[in-house]
C-alpha cells in the first residue's frame, strides 16, 4: 500500500511546485534574516516618500551598497520591496507593514521574531524533539523568561513585539464582546498594559490591575501615564504561579500558550481562587487551532512555544479540558478580527 496521499486529500502540485515548495522551506531563515536586516535599518522609513536607489539607502543607514541592493533584490523577488527601476526600490504593502509610523506597524515584531536569537534557537530544534525540553533553555543555560529579564535589549525587543501585537488585538476584542459588567479586571502578566488599556477605554466604569513581574510594570508605568489612566489602573508585581491579585475579571492576552498544561492549570487555579464575586469571568486571547491542513499561524506558533518557554497552541476542546483542570467551565469562543479568537470562560 502507498504511503502517499491520495489527490482528494493533497494539495495539486506538479513535481516542480512540490521542489519549490521545499526550497522555499529550506531556505526561509535566508528570508527571514533579510527581512531583520532591513527592519533593523529601518529601511522602510527611508522610503516613506517614494523610491530611492540602493545607493543613496545605503549611505543613508550606514552599509556597503552592494549587500543592501542584495538584500533589498531578495526580498523584492518575495513581495517585500520593489524594483521599480535598476537598483531603485520601493515599498509593496508587505513593506508598508514594516514603518514605524503606520498604524497597524509590525516593525516590532519582525525585529523580534526574526531576531538571530530565534536562529540560535531553532538551530536546537532537535533538542526539544529529543528531550521535550525547550530548546532556548539548551541555547542560554536558563529558562527563556529568566534570561529576558537578564538581557535587557532582547528583552525591549520582545516587550515592544508584544505591545505591537496587542495594538491590533485588543480594539478587535473589545469590537468583538461586550465587556461591561466587569468592576476590576486583572490583566495577569499584561506586559506593557495595551490590552487592559483599551479595554478601560472603551468601559469607563471599569478600573484595572495590571500584573507583571517588576522590570515589565517599571517598563508599563510611564505608558500608562501617558494614556491618562494612572487614577483607573493600579499596578501589581508577582509571580502568578503563586498567586494573582483579587478581581472580577481577569484577561490574558497569548499568555497560556507559554505554559504546558500543568503549569497553565496552576496560574488557572490562582485565578479562580482570588476571583471575586459569583458572576466572574476570565477572558483568553489566543489561537485556537483548527483541524484540518490548511494554513495556520498557531501550527508554526506552536513550534515557537515548543522551543521558547516550553508551552503549546491549543485547539477548542484542548482549551475545554484545560480550564476544567483550572475550575472553570468554558463558556464560549468569539472569534475576533484579528489573529486571536477571545475564549471566555466561568467558575465551574
Amino acid at each position: 500500500m502507498s504511503n502517499t496521499m491520495t489527490p482528494a486529500e493533497a494539495p495539486a502540485q506538479s513535481p516542480e511546485q512540490a521542489a519549490q515548495l521545499i526550497f522555499q522551506l529550506g531556505t526561509g531563515y535566508i528570508a527571514s534574516s533579510a527581512l531583520y536586516v532591513v527592519a533593523r535599518l529601518n529601511i522602510a522609513d527611508k522610503l516613506a516618500k517614494g523610491p530611492r536607489t540602493a545607493a543613496a539607502l545605503a549611505a543613508d543607514a550606514g552599509v556597503r551598497e552592494d549587500g543592501l541592493f542584495r538584500v533589498l533584490r531578495a526580498l523584492a523577488s518575495l513581495g517585500v520591496f520593489v524594483e521599480t527601476e535598476p537598483r531603485t526600490f520601493a515599498l509593496t504593502p508587505a513593506a508598508e507593514l514594516l514603518r514605524t509610523d503606520r498604524p497597524g506597524s509590525i516593525h516590532p515584531m519582525a525585529l523580534w521574531i526574526a531576531d538571530p536569537f530565534h536562529l540560535r534557537v531553532y538551530a536546537e530544534l532537535m533538542h526539544s524533539i529529543e528531550t521535550g525540553d525547550p530548546a532556548a533553555d539548551k541555547v542560554v543555560g536558563k529558562p527563556v523568561f529568566e534570561h529576558l529579564a537578564e538581557d535587557q535589549e532582547l528583552s525591549a525587543a520582545f516587550n515592544n513585539a508584544m505591545t505591537s501585537f496587542s495594538g491590533a488585538v485588543a480594539p478587535a476584542a473589545v469590537k468583538a464582546y461586550d465587556f461591561s459588567g466587569i468592576t476590576t479586571l486583572v490583566d495577569v502578566a499584561g506586559g506593557h498594559g495595551e490590552v487592559l488599556m483599551t479595554v478601560l477605554r472603551a468601559n469607563p466604569q471599569m478600573r484595572g490591575v495590571l500584573f507583571d513581574i517588576e522590570h515589565v510594570i517599571a517598563g508599563a508605568k510611564p505608558r500608562i501615564a501617558a494614556a491618562g489612566l494612572s487614577q483607573r489602573i493600579e499596578t501589581a508585581t508577582g509571580d502568578f504561579f503563586e498567586n494573582v491579585p483579587a478581581g472580577d475579571g481577569y484577561i490574558m492576552k497569548h499568555i497560556i500558550h507559554d505554559w504546558d498544561d500543568e503549569r497553565a492549570a496552576t496560574i488557572l487555579k490562582n485565578i479562580r481562587r482570588s476571583m471575586t464575586g459569583t458572576g466572574g469571568r476570565l477572558i483568553l486571547l489566543e489561537t485556537v487551532l483548527q483541524p484540518g491542513n490548511q494554513p495556520d499561524l498557531g501550527k508554526l506558533i506552536d513550534l515557537e512555544m515548543m522551543v521558547m518557554p516550553g508551552g503549546r497552541e491549543r485547539s477548542a476542546e484542548e482549551f475545554r479540558a484545560l480550564l476544567a483542570k483550572g475550575g472553570f467551565t468554558l463558556s464560549k469562543i468569539v472569534p475576533t478580527e484579528s489573529p486571536l479568537a477571545l475564549i471566555e470562560a466561568r467558575p465551574a
